[in-house]
């Protein structure tokens, strides 16, 4: 399923960076799978409108808790690069069991928004999320607020937790995207500067990489995922410049991330480098809970073990004190206790050996 390094160029490279969403493997696929796909090229009407203060709007989907639930609160989940609103589709509908609401909108750029394609830059991402949170406690006052991402929706939120962590009652980070530049070779930081120089509307659509990476192990969610009208099939240079620009923040952010925030990885993460993660949680402050799944991918929440994420961040949010059901805190302590913080990133993709199975074993497992 997966080839190596050989005839993989620099600039290209940097797509292995957003193919969680793209998953070139299902590109000959035949279209089967969850039955409610709209028809080609139409995308669903929102349930809900966000309008931003430069009149934007933002398309929401939202899952509700059953008539008569006592509510938990709301929770704002920002998806990932190239995704959009329907990212929620699998865990939200447990969330709303548990009384949350869960309101997940479109990100500038992506989804159903009017300028999809183009990237909005990530202070105008943040400012969109902080808008979006500050009008939900106007909507829903006295609820609690719990702010949920994915891999570049985490991104955005740990920049707008480091800035203003009284945003949020909690923050929930799942796979963050934090391959920033110091954790790049000096071969990629600079053809992506010459290119995003040179050609920044070049579109890149990911048939330029000889490489498959498999951002989850739900086949029939990728398959969900490929085939959705909303999902971006790919992204200009200046797009991947934008998110690199992002994802060095988000680095740089996790240092001061508040102790109501609790940060997911998984093991088999296939798109962001286990050493850019680690880099990122050894700057975390001691308060800040993590999870390490050792069999989760990039898309936790999407993946066959999402069961197992699902309840620990449900648990966390009733008792942030208690041990998580998964065991996935312990886990994480044994890996930031038994692996040097120090290692080198790999320069060009994740790195990896292919198992016996014909799956990427993650670096240094």
């Amino acid at each position: 399923m997966i080839r190596r390094r050989e005839a993989v160029s620099t600039l290209g490279a940097a797509l292995t960076v957003w193919a969680t969403s793209r998953s070139r493997c299902l590109a000959a696929e035949p279209q089967v799978g969850p039955a409610a796909f709209s028809p080609a090229g139409a995308r669903p009407a929102p349930d809900e409108t966000f309008p931003m203060a430069d009149g934007m709007v933002l398309p929401a989907r939202v899952w509700r808790p059953p008539a008569g639930a006592q509510s938990s609160g709301v929770m704002l989940a920002l998806h990932g690069f190239t995704d959009s609103r329907d990212a929620w589709e699998l865990p939200a509908p447990v969330f709303a069991r548990a009384g949350y609401m869960v309101i997940a909108p479109d990100q500038r750029g992506f989804g159903a928004t009017a300028d999809r394609g183009v990237w909005a830059g990530q202070e105008v991402m943040i400012a969109d999320a902080l808008a979006l949170a500050v009008q939900l406690r106007a909507r829903y006052p006295g609820q609690r607020l719990v702010l949920l991402g994915e891999s570049m929706g985490s991104a955005v939120l740990m920049c707008l937790a480091a800035r203003a962590p009284h945003t949020a009652d909690a923050y929930v980070i799942t796979s963050p995207a934090v391959w920033g530049r110091a954790q790049m070779a000096l071969t990629l930081t600079s053809a992506l500067w010459a290119a995003d120089q040179v050609a920044p509307g070049w579109r890149l659509t990911g048939d330029e990489v000889p490489l498959d990476i498999a951002a989850c192990d739900n086949r029939e969610a990728l398959i969900r995922l490929f085939h959705d009208p909303l999902t971006l099939h790919g992204a200009t240079v200046a797009m991947l410049k934008g998110l690199v620009d992002l994802m060095s923040a988000a680095q740089d952010a996790a240092a001061l991330l508040p102790p109501n925030t609790i940060v997911m990885n998984g093991r088999r993460d296939q798109v962001v480098p286990p050493a850019a993660a680690a880099a990122a949680w050894s700057k975390m402050p001691q308060t800040v809970r993590r999870a390490f799944y050792l069999n989760g991918y990039h898309l936790l929440l999407r993946d066959l073990d999402r069961a197992l994420v699902e309840a620990d961040i449900l648990a966390w949010l009733a008792d942030s004190d208690r041990w998580l059901p998964s065991g996935a805190d312990i886990n994480a302590a044994a890996w930031q206790s038994d692996h040097g913080w120090d290692a080198a990133a790999p320069g060009i993709l994740p790195s990896a050996t292919l198992d016996g199975a014909g799956l990427r074993r993650i670096w240094p497992f």
